[in-house]
């Protein structure tokens, strides 16, 4: 049910959007460095590797500049068009055709790269390849604002696998071991609020009762 869910929803959305994402792939073609989409290698479903699919945002050489493969706000290696795409998660939606291929679902665990996948314990590791990685869930909605953490941070790195990546373990976890359809309307719910109003603070502690308290370092990122 859940697969015939993802085509169907990931299909009507790819057909909606089509008048929208004409323009935007020829925007992107003749500004910036006249790349369109960026790929990368992300864990799938039982340690299974897949592109994952985006609008490009950041210039090609990135990973070799500044923070390499993080991203901080205002980060200069961002281009002019890519602030927005990002802002508003227009770079994601080419994500909708790896959904309707079946590397991942509307809602799981945000899939990885190997670097970042690396950061989480091996026993989460286990867990999170369990079920398909998510266009969206409860890693992508509690990290919005990741890039502004990072940008508190003295040391990104550091910050990024000691305390970021995890808890973020432990949400994608926790939906592992609770998710449902409930659980998946309220992950799309939250979503859909934090991308039209991303200064509201929903109370995600009382919308997703249960999860796992965040570590000292990061709960003034969220009202709990």
């Amino acid at each position: 049910m859940r697969r015939i869910f993802d085509i169907i929803l990931s299909g009507i959305a790819l057909l909606l959007l089509l008048p929208f994402l004409l323009p935007l792939i020829f925007i992107l073609r003749v500004t910036g460095e006249g790349e369109v989409f960026f790929s990368q290698e992300r864990m799938g479903k039982g340690g299974s590797l897949f592109s994952l699919y985006k609008f490009a945002t950041m210039l090609k050489d990135s990973p070799n500049i500044g923070s390499g493969t993080l991203t901080v706000q205002n980060d200069s290696r961002i281009l002019p068009l890519g602030h927005f795409l990002r802002k508003t998660k227009v770079n994601e939606l080419p994500q909708l055709l790896n959904v309707f291929k079946g590397d991942m679902s509307i809602v799981g665990p945000r899939p990885q790269s190997l670097r970042n996948f690396s950061a989480y314990s091996e026993d989460i590791q286990k867990k999170i390849i369990l079920v398909s990685p998510g266009l969206t869930g409860l890693g992508s909605i509690f990290f919005s604002n990741e890039e502004a953490m990072l940008t508190s941070a003295i040391s990104h790195d550091e910050f990024y696998d000691s305390i970021i990546m995890p808890y973020k373990g432990q949400l994608e976890a926790w939906y592992v071991d609770h998710g449902n359809i409930m659980i998946d309307l309220k992950i799309i719910y939250a979503t859909a609020i934090k991308i039209i109003f991303p200064t509201l603070r929903l109370n995600l502690y009382k919308l997703f009762y249960g999860i796992p308290n965040p570590p000292k370092a990061l709960q003034g990122f969220w009202r709990s």
